[in-house]
């Protein structure tokens, strides 16, 4: 997957429209990464790519490009 796909999935997931994330963007700067959407992120990097995440991995997310280096790193992102 591209880079901008995996934005475009990662929008899809917090409900933001096309286009409107970016790497850089902080957790804060997205309304729908609360609790709920941390779950959401959870199961859907497993369910998606079978990527699994331990609690303490999900707590050093804190922007759209930690979620891009983890894609990365599953190798799911070229």
């Amino acid at each position: 997957m591209t880079q901008r796909e995996a934005l475009d999935w990662i929008g899809k997931l917090f409900e933001e429209p096309p286009g409107r994330l970016s790497p850089d963007m902080r957790r804060g700067d997205i309304a729908a990464w609360d609790s709920l959407g941390v779950l959401t992120l959870m199961a859907s990097l497993d369910e998606e790519f079978g990527i699994v995440l331990a609690d303490e991995q999900l707590q050093e997310i804190n922007n759209v490009d930690d979620i891009l280096d983890i894609l990365r790193k599953g190798g799911r992102l070229e």
